[in-house]
């Protein structure tokens, strides 16, 4: 039993055992005033509820980056690499068209294959290894992740309150070019290419029917959630096409 230490009037000792899955610093065996516990559990609180809504780094395996979880989609097998055909397969079920698709197979692991497997002889596979998918970051980004892969809350809420001028919860169309041209590093024309192209497939795959792609839709793009809500939503569509079909 921990030690009691003497207190001053009006605050006599008292000791509290607590288990719980607050950080650690509240996980007490200690002599306090009820005061200075109050005290330090309210801080703990209130430094819990001053993250952003749906921390995406919440949730994510302790192995495994906000960008890793990400990328992991595409990777069908979940054997840590994503090949084109893996990449093709995983456009297609989030509802990205025939040449999209292909388009995303052919180029996205011709440019990220041999910078995600450095120290490896080149493959004609073209792999990406999710593990090493940071290394594959490019310029003129929003700098959401940062150089290792992990989200970064203070730019994703920069995006909006920079750029979200209709609606302080999305982005519209043009809104959203606006912050692809602020984004631009000068002569960084392939970070402008790969912006422009994820920016612009990512819009029109999600986007309300007013033109506005909202800020929850965004985060759950940045932690790969929303892939996996798509491609459900996709095969719910096509098996109640196929049903009525048969009728």
């Amino acid at each position: 039993m921990p030690n009691k230490l003497p207190l001053p009037s009006p605050c006599p000792p008292f000791t509290i055992e607590l288990t719980t899955s607050l950080p650690l610093s509240l996980s007490l065996s200690l002599s306090l005033s009820p005061q200075l516990w109050l005290k330090g559990f309210m801080a703990s609180l209130g430094s819990q509820a001053l993250k952003p809504s749906g921390d995406v780094n919440e949730g994510v395996p302790s192995d495994q980056t906000v960008l890793q979880k990400h990328v992991a989609f595409f990777d069908r097998n979940q054997d840590g690499i994503v090949y084109p055909w893996e990449n093709f397969q995983g456009c297609r079920a989030i509802g990205c068209s025939l040449l999209v698709s292909t388009a995303s197979a052919i180029v996205v692991n011709l440019a990220f294959s041999q910078k995600t497997r450095p120290g490896k002889f080149p493959s004609l596979l073209f792999p990406i290894e999710v593990k090493n998918i940071h290394r594959a970051k490019h310029g003129s980004d929003t700098g959401v992740y940062d150089t290792e892969g992990r989200f970064v809350p203070p730019k994703f809420e920069e995006i909006f309150s920079k750029h979200a001028r209709t609606n302080a919860d999305g982005l519209t169309g043009e809104e959203l070019d606006g912050m692809l041209k602020a984004n631009r590093v000068p002569k960084n024309f392939t970070g402008w290419f790969a912006a422009y192209v994820e920016w612009k497939i990512l819009y029109s795959l999600c986007k309300d029917k007013n033109g506005l792609m909202h800020k929850d839709t965004l985060r759950a793009f940045y932690d790969g959630s929303l892939f996996e809500k798509l491609e459900q939503e996709r095969a719910s569509a096509l098996k109640k096409a196929h049903n009525k079909i048969e009728k």
